[in-house]
C-alpha cells in the first residue's frame, strides 16, 4: 500500500554521522563490540537481546543508581515482567542532573496568555522544586500518597510534579479546561492526599473563571488534606494555600530513594466502558524508555525543545525527557490560533527553538489557514519537526517542506498514553517518505498482526507489541486482580500487547498509523473513554439513550458523530443540539463536542446489553454491514437499520476499511 511514497528529506552525511543515534551506534562498536549493517539490523537485536538493549541504554546515558540492579529483566513475559531489579533511584533527581553542570543556563521558557513570559535557569528551577518539595513534605506528604493537580502547561505544573516525584509521592495532572465531572472521575480513584490547582486563565484574549469547578471538584474528594491555589480569577478560598507560598525558602534537593518500579504517576487512558484507565508508571521504566526515545527525537543538552500540548495529553509527560537530555524545555500556554494561526511560529522563531512538535491536527489547521511560517519569520534555528495525535497525512508533510522549512527533519511518531512512549517514529539518518513514519523504534517488538495473529508486511493489521517494555503500566489503580489490566491489552493475542491501532509495516521498515481499531475517541491527541460523553450526554432529559464514535482514519480529519435517542415528546432541534453540546463542554470538554447530532431510534446493543461501539465506527467508515456485525448477536438488530441509512450518506466522504 505505500509504494511510490515520495522522499521529501535525506539526512546529509554530516547530518547524520552528529546524531544521538550515530553515536549510539559508535559507543556499541567501541564499548560491546557490536556492529550492526544497517538499522533494521540493530533493531533485531534491541528487540531479541532485552537485556543487552537496555543495558546498553542504562550506559550510554549514564543513569544513576543509589543501589545495583540485580539483573536487567526478569520474568521475560506480559503482563508481568520485572525490570532492573534491585535498582533504586529518583526520576526526578535524574530530570534535574544538568543544574550541576550548568546552574545558569536556561531550563525553561514560557509564554503564556495568563502570567506572560518566564524563564528559569535550571539553578532557579532546581531552587523551586527543593521548596516546594520541603513544603508537601510539612504538610505530610509522604512515599506512595498521590498529588493532584488542575494546572495548565506552565512552569507551575513542571515544578509541582518534580516536586511530588522527588519525595516518592505519586503525582497526577488534569487540563483546566476538562469539566468537574471528568475530573472527579479520574481523581476520586486515586483518594489525593494534595490539589494544587489555578482557579482561572486566559484563553483566546478571554478570562476563564474556574473557581465554581473547582469547588465542585474540591467538595467531591474527601480525602483530600490540602488545597494549594494558584490563584488568576480571585483571591484563593478560606483554608487554601498559595502556591507562591510553597516555592518560597531555601531547602536543600533531597530526592527520597526508591525502587525502580515504584510508582511515578498516574494517567489516564479511556476505556468503552466505565471509568478512565488509572495507568500507573514506574520511576525507571519512565526514565530509561524517554533516555531512548531521546535518540530517535536527537535530543541533546544543545537543543531547545517545544511541544504544543494540552496539560492533560500524555506529551505534557513526555517534555520530561528533553529536560533529563538537559535540553531546555519552551512551554506555550495560550490559544494556538490567537490572534492568528502564526502565534505559535512566532513562538518558535523568537526563542530559535530546534525541535518543534505538536499534534498532527496543529499542521492540518496551519494548512488550512494557508500560512506559510517561513515567509514570515526567521526558522533558521529549527532542525528538526515531530507530530504526533493522530496521523500526519500526506498532505501534512508536503505542507511542513513547502511552507515551513525545505531541510527540516520531519519526525512524526506513534505511541501512546498507556506505556509513555512511541512504539514507531522517526530515525535522523534516514529518509523521510511523504505520510510514512520512518522506523520501529529500538527495543519495541511491534508487528502488524491479522485476527489470527499471523505477522503482516507491507498489508494493515493490529498494531502489536510482542514483547515486554520498561514503561508499559505496573498496574492500573485499583485494578487488584489485574484483571482490568489484562482486558485492555492482552485479551486478544494472550501474551502479546494489542495497542488499538490500525498499522502497516513497509518491506523497508518503516510503518503507516491509520488511525484507531477501537472505540475510543482520540480528538487532537486527548483520549477519552465513550463512556464519558454518554454521562454528560444522557443527564439531559431529552435524551434516552446515545452513541459516539470517532471516525479518524489516515486522510481525513476526526470526524466523530453522536447518534442520540430522544425522549418521549421531544424533537432534535437546533436548541437541543446546542444543550447537548454545552453538556458535554461543560462536564467534558470542548474538544469532545461532535461534529454532528443525529437521532436514532435505537443504539445497536448486544445481548448482553454493551453498545456495539467498534462494529458501528466500521459501517461508518465503509464497512460491510453483513460482516462486521453478525445480528443474530444483538438485542435489537433493527436498529442498524438507521446507521446504515446514514453510512449511506456520507459515503462518498467514508473510506474502505483496509484488507484484513
Amino acid at each position: 500500500m505505500t509504494d511510490g511514497r515520495p522522499i521529501l528529506w535525506n539526512p546529509t552525511r554530516e547530518r547524520a554521522d552528529a546524531t544521538r543515534l550515530a553515536a549510539f551506534r559508535r559507543w556499541l562498536k567501541s564499548e560491546r563490540g557490536l556492529e550492526f549493517e544497517d538499522y533494521n539490523a540493530l533493531w533485531r537485536w534491541s528487540i531479541s537481546d532485552l537485556e543487552g538493549f537496555w543495558s546498553a541504554i542504562w550506559d550510554f546515558f549514564d543513569l544513576k543508581a543509589s543501589a545495583p540492579r540485580e539483573c536487567v529483566l526478569k520474568n521475560r513475559t506480559m503482563p508481568g515482567a520485572t525490570w532492573f531489579p534491585g535498582a533504586r533511584l529518583n526520576f526526578a533527581q535524574q530530570m534535574l542532573r544538568q543544574a550541576e553542570a550548568t546552574p545558569d543556563r536556561t531550563a525553561i521558557i514560557v509564554q503564556s496568555e495568563t502570567f506572560g513570559s518566564t524563564e528559569l535557569t535550571w539553578a532557579e528551577l532546581s531552587d523551586r522544586v527543593a521548596n516546594a518539595a520541603a513544603q508537601l513534605r510539612r504538610l505530610g506528604v509522604g512515599q506512595g500518597d498521590r498529588v493532584v493537580a488542575v494546572l495548565p502547561n506552565t512552569d507551575t505544573a513542571l515544578i509541582a510534579c518534580l516536586a511530588t516525584l522527588s519525595i516518592g509521592a505519586i503525582w497526577s495532572l488534569c487540563a483546566p479546561d476538562m469539566g468537574h465531572v471528568a475530573i472527579l472521575d479520574r481523581f476520586r480513584q486515586i483518594e489525593p492526599k494534595v490539589l494544587i490547582a489555578q482557579d482561572g486563565y486566559v484563553h483566546a484574549g478571554k478570562m476563564i473563571d474556574r473557581r465554581a469547578v473547582l469547588d465542585t471538584i474540591v467538595a467531591g474528594l474527601p480525602s483530600l488534606d490540602h488545597y494549594v491555589a494558584v490563584p488568576v480569577a480571585g483571591d484563593p478560598p478560606a483554608g487554601s494555600i498559595r502556591w507562591s507560598e510553597l516555592i518560597k525558602g531555601d531547602a536543600a534537593l533531597d530526592f527520597a530513594q526508591v525502587p525502580f518500579d515504584h510508582p511515578l504517576w498516574i494517567v489516564y487512558s479511556s476505556g468503552t466502558t466505565g471509568n478512565p484507565k488509572p495507568i500507573v508508571h514506574g520511576h525507571g521504566g519512565v526514565l530509561v524508555e524517554g533516555a531512548k526515545q531521546s535518540l530517535h527525537q536527537d535530543l541533546s543538552s544543545d537543543d531547545r525543545f517545544c511541544w504544543i500540548t494540552s496539560s492533560g495529553w500524555i506529551m505534557w509527560n513526555a517534555q520530561l525527557a528533553a529536560l533529563g537530555q538537559g535540553a531546555t524545555v519552551a512551554m506555550f500556554d495560550g490559544a494556538a490560533n490567537h490572534p492568528d494561526m502564526m502565534e505559535i511560529w512566532r513562538f518558535v522563531a523568537k526563542h530559535r527553538i530546534t525541535f518543534f512538535g505538536a499534534g498532527a491536527a496543529f499542521f492540518s489547521a496551519c494548512l488550512k489557514a494557508g500560512i506559510r511560517p517561513r515567509d514570515a519569520v526567521d526558522l533558521t534555528a529549527l532542525r528538526s519537526i515531530g507530530a504526533t495525535g493522530s496521523p500526519l497525512t500526506s498532505d501534512g508533510y508536503d505542507w511542513v517542506y513547502d511552507a515551513v522549512k525545505s531541510d527540516v527533519w520531519l519526525a512524526p511518531f506513534s505511541g501512546g498514553t498507556d506505556f509513555c512512549g512511541a512504539f514507531v517514529g522517526g530515525n535522523p539518518m534516514l529518509p523521510v517518505r511523504a505520510g510514512e513514519m520512518q522506523c520501529r523504534f529500538l527495543g519495541n517488538a511491534v508487528r502488524a498482526f491479522d485476527d489470527l495473529g499471523n505477522e503482516l508486511v507491507g498489508k494493515v493489521g493490529e498494531l502489536v507489541c510482542t514483547e515486554p517494555l520498561p514503561s508499559m503500566p505496573l498496574f492500573f489503580w485499583g485494578d487488584t486482580d489485574g484483571s482490568r489490566l489484562h482486558d485492555s491489552y492482552f485479551d486478544t493475542y494472550p501474551g502479546i500487547w494489542r495497542h488499538g491501532d490500525w498499522i502497516e509495516i513497509t518491506p523497508e521498515g518503516g510503518a503507516v498509523i491509520y488511525g484507531r481499531s477501537d472505540a475510543t475517541i482520540n480528538r487532537k491527541g486527548l483520549r477519552m473513554g465513550s463512556a464519558e460523553i454518554y454521562q454528560a450526554v444522557e443527564s439531559l432529559p431529552e435524551i434516552q439513550d446515545s452513541l459516539v464514535v470517532d471516525l479518524e482514519f489516515l486522510g481525513r480529519e476526526s470526524f466523530m458523530p453522536l447518534f442520540v435517542v430522544l425522549a418521549e415528546g421531544h424533537s432534535l432541534d437546533d436548541a437541543l443540539r446546542h444543550r447537548i453540546a454545552e453538556a458535554i463542554r461543560q462536564s467534558v470538554s470542548a474538544r469532545f463536542v461532535p461534529n454532528e447530532i443525529i437521532a436514532i431510534a435505537q443504539v445497536p446493543r448486544t445481548l448482553s446489553g454493551k453498545k456495539l461501539e467498534v462494529p458501528v465506527k466500521k459501517l461508518l467508515l465503509g464497512g460491510d454491514p453483513a460482516r462486521i456485525v453478525n445480528r443474530d448477536s444483538m438485542a435489537n438488530p433493527e436498529s442498524l437499520d438507521d446507521l446504515i441509512r446514514y453510512a449511506d450518506t456520507r459515503s462518498e466522504q467514508s473510506e474502505s476499511l483496509p484488507d484484513e
